[in-house]
């Protein structure tokens, strides 16, 4: 069986721990200087302090930036409260760039204070 932990790069880990715990509802399962685990649900998050611009591949050429930026993956939080959890986006430093909604339920398209992007779903 494989176990799937999420990794996020962050500028910084405290501001991040912050966001992370009190917009997505993670808990902190460790703290380290640069690092943080997380739990929510049953996945597993780190968040890894590393520094801006700093070159995140063993081959190649690539800068880390914390500006908004596009990625083909990206992580879905499903919560309770759309609404509540939009407001502490804002309130923590992150951007929501879109909202819609449906039969189906509401999503919020965002992005966390290092660019990294997210949604918020709530499913009817």
């Amino acid at each position: 069986m494989s176990v799937v932990s999420i990794c996020i790069d962050v500028a910084d880990v405290k501001q991040a721990t912050q966001f992370y715990t009190q917009v997505l509802e993670c808990t902190i399962k460790q703290e380290k200087a640069d690092s943080t685990e997380l739990q929510v649900e049953n996945s597993t998050v780190y968040l890894i302090q590393k520094e801006e611009n700093s070159n995140p591949l063993v081959k190649g050429t690539a800068s880390r930036i914390y500006q908004r930026h596009w990625t083909p993956v990206h992580l879905d939080f499903h919560v309770d409260n759309i609404e509540q959890a939009i407001t502490l986006v804002t309130e923590f430093g992150g951007e929501v760039e879109e909202q819609q909604s449906g039969d189906w339920g509401s999503a919020a398209f965002c992005a966390d204070p290092f660019g990294n992007g997210f949604c918020l779903i709530k499913i009817n």
